[in-house]
C-alpha cells in the first residue's frame, strides 16, 4: 500500500501527512475486515462504458472486493451481465461513507457526476477516460485492468482539487446555493438579448459591460469552458480563481486571475430587463432575474482525485491536447 494525499491547494506538510495517515489506516482497516467496497460509476448511455463497467465489476469480484453501483446505473449495467444481479447498490446495502474509492468510466462529465455523489467525504475518484479529451481522467480504457490492480494494491496517490462555493442573492437574500469543481457560469437566457453585468472583485466594482456571459473557474476548470472562452491554463498547484468574460463588448473585459481568498461576483443590472441562467459544472441550473448577484468563493470542501502517474502537468497538457513539440531538444545546457 503506497498511496498518499497531495494537497494541491495550500496546506501544510503536517496536514497532508496526517490526512495520508488517516486514509492509510482506513484502507488498512477495510482490508483487515474484508470490506473493500468500490463504487463503479459509468456513462450508461454509451455501450463502451457499459462494457467497461461489467469488466470492472467482474475483476473486482474475482479479487474479493465488492463492486457497488448507483441505483441509476444498476439496471443498465446488470442488463449487460445478469450474473451481476445481486450486486450492491449505493445507499441501498452500502452507504457512501463505506466506499473506499470510486472508479469512473466515461469522460469529464461522468467524473463531475461522480463528484456529486461523494462530495464532503474523503473518497477519491479515479477516472478511466472513455470520452474525447478526458482531462480529469487518470487512465485510458486499454489500461483498465492494470488501473484496478493498482487500486486494489493501494498503489495510488490522492490529490486535492479546489472547488467553488456559489451563492445567488436577490435583494440581499440568498435564494440559491451550490458548488462547482470546474466552473460557475452566468449566461444570457435569450439568444436575442445581450446580458448587462457588473463584475465585482473582493466587494468592489471593477467594470460593467454587455456580454454573452461570464465564467468563474478553478484551476481545474481552466482547461474546460474557461479555456474555450480564451482563458489561461492554470497549473493545478496554483492557488487562484479565474474570471473570463464571454464575448464582452468592452475595452477592459479580459480574463482575470485573482487570489484564492478573493471573492468574485457578477451582478445582472437591474435597470435592464435581461435575465440570465447560472450553470454549475454544466449540471446544476438556476434562473437569474434582473438584479440577481452571483457570488463565488473558494469552497473549504475539495474534491479528491486518485492519481496513478506522477508526470508533470505539462506532459498531461501535451498528451490530452495533442500539442506539437517537434524540434524540442531538451533543457540540457540551456537552463
Amino acid at each position: 500500500m503506497t498511496h498518499s494525499v497531495t494537497r494541491v491547494h495550500g496546506a501544510t506538510d503536517a496536514e497532508a501527512g496526517a490526512e495520508a495517515a488517516v486514509r492509510a489506516e482506513a484502507l488498512g482497516a477495510s482490508k483487515r475486515q474484508g470490506a473493500r467496497n468500490i463504487l463503479v460509476v459509468a456513462h450508461t448511455g454509451r455501450q463502451d462504458s457499459l462494457d467497461a463497467a461489467v469488466e470492472a465489476c467482474r475483476q473486482l469480484v474475482a479479487a474479493g472486493a465488492t463492486p457497488v453501483l448507483t441505483g441509476a446505473d444498476r439496471d443498465d449495467i446488470v442488463g449487460q451481465d445478469p450474473a451481476l444481479d445481486g450486486i450492491a447498490v449505493l445507499d441501498g446495502q452500502i452507504h457512501a461513507n463505506d466506499i473506499e474509492i470510486v472508479i469512473v468510466l466515461g469522460g469529464d462529465g461522468t467524473i463531475l457526476r461522480a463528484a456529486e455523489l461523494v462530495r464532503g467525504t474523503t473518497i477519491p475518484l479515479l477516472g478511466v477516460n472513455l470520452g474525447h479529451v478526458g482531462f480529469l481522467a487518470e487512465s485510458e480504457r486499454d489500461d483498465l485492468e492494470q488501473a484496478i490492480e493498482r487500486i486494489l494494491a493501494g498503489d495510488y496517490e490522492v490529490e486535492e482539487r479546489m472547488t467553488l462555493s456559489v451563492r445567488v442573492k436577490v435583494e440581499a437574500e440568498v435564494v440559491y446555493e451550490s458548488w462547482a469543481l470546474n466552473e460557475a457560469t452566468v449566461e444570457k437566457a435569450s439568444r436575442e438579448r445581450m446580458l448587462e453585468v457588473v463584475i465585482e472583485i473582493d466587494g468592489r466594482p471593477l467594470s460593467s459591460f454587455g456580454c454573452d456571459g461570464v465564467v468563474m473557474s478553478t484551476p481545474t476548470g481552466s482547461t474546460a469552458y474557461s479555456f474555450s472562452a480564451g482563458g489561461p491554463v492554470v497549473w493545478p498547484g496554483v492557488d487562484a480563481l479565474l474570471l473570463v468574460p464571454l464575448s464582452a463588448h468592452a475595452l477592459f473585459a479580459r480574463p482575470l486571475v485573482v487570489g484564492p481568498d478573493s471573492s468574485m461576483a457578477v451582478e445582472i443590472l437591474a435597470r435592464t430587463d435581461s435575465s440570465a441562467v447560472l450553470w454549475c459544472d454544466g449540471r446544476r441550473m438556476q434562473e437569474l432575474p434582473p438584479g440577481a448577484r452571483v457570488v463565488v468563493r473558494r469552497s473549504p470542501t475539495p474534491v479528491l482525485l486518485a492519481r496513478l502517474h506522477e508526470g508533470p502537468f505539462t506532459d498531461r497538457l501535451v498528451r490530452k491536447f495533442d500539442l506539437p513539440v517537434t524540434g524540442w531538444r531538451g533543457p540540457v545546457g540551456r537552463d
